[in-house]
């Protein structure tokens, strides 16, 4: 038989349902070795990329292959995530999840990956005119110093305007464009949560590195004369990087 006692209300803490955004990790392979790599691959351009974001890790791509979780938290949390749940699993993964201190969340509902979300087409126009939402906001990042090498700025959410130059070693990051009116002779890292559309625009085009939605360049390969030094911009094609001289 179920007893309430009867008492006043805590005067040091309340407890409240709460709604949490979270990162998920779509776990394919339990191979952790290949998966170290190919987060360094993606991120390791990008320390700032995730601000320790909770993660829930969705298990349903794996079957039935065995997870060293304890492994696969140490593993994630230098990328500034923080694992809290998992979904999707068996239940002996789902067993071994929750002994290495994560929780279940099956009811966690997850979106398309950003870059199925920026490639999916554009709906068909309603009779009723609707203002099309915008990946995102208008307002910009301007930075009005030059950058030094060691420097690093990343404009989360929004494009990135430069107005001075981003000098060698130095990094600039946006999930949207860049602009940078200045020559550009650091990195440059655009579409950073996968925004395929995203370009690197720049009065002087001589970077070390370039890279949008994740395809890169760096100075290892010598860039053409038609943009080298010159007023260019850098966007994607067929999943290559396209660089084009800026014309008049």
């Amino acid at each position: 038989m179920t007893v309430a006692l009867a008492g006043r209300a805590p005067a040091t803490f309340e407890i409240k349902s709460a709604n949490l955004p979270l990162v998920a990790l779509l776990l394919k392979s339990a191979d952790l070795p290949t998966l170290a790599q190919e987060l360094k691959d993606r991120f390791g351009e990008i320390p700032d990329f995730f601000d320790h974001d909770p993660l829930v890790i969705d298990l349903a791509p794996l079957g039935e292959s065995e997870v060293d979780f304890k492994a696969l938290v140490k593993l994630l949390r230098p990328y500034r995530v923080m694992p809290v749940a998992v979904k999707g699993g068996t239940q002996a993964q789902m067993a071994a999840a929750l002994k290495a201190g994560l929780a279940a969340a099956a009811d966690a509902a997850l979106g398309p990956t950003l870059s199925q979300k920026e490639r999916e087409p554009l709906p068909e126009p309603q009779p009723v005119a609707a203002q099309a939402p915008t990946p995102f906001p208008a307002s910009a990042l301007v930075v009005d110093k030059p950058l030094r090498s060691g420097q690093q700025v990343y404009a989360r959410g929004r494009d990135l305007v430069v107005l001075s130059m981003v000098n060698p070693g130095a990094e600039v990051i946006a999930d949207g464009h860049i602009h940078v009116y200045a020559p550009l002779r650091g990195k440059a890292i655009a579409g950073a949560r996968g925004d395929a559309g995203a370009r690197i625009l720049t009065l002087c085009l001589e970077p070390e590195l370039v890279s949008i939605a994740g395809v890169y360049r760096t100075s290892e390969n010598a860039l053409p004369d038609s943009v080298r030094g010159k007023p260019a911009q850098v966007r994607l094609a067929d999943d290559k990087l396209v660089m084009e001289a800026l014309k008049n």
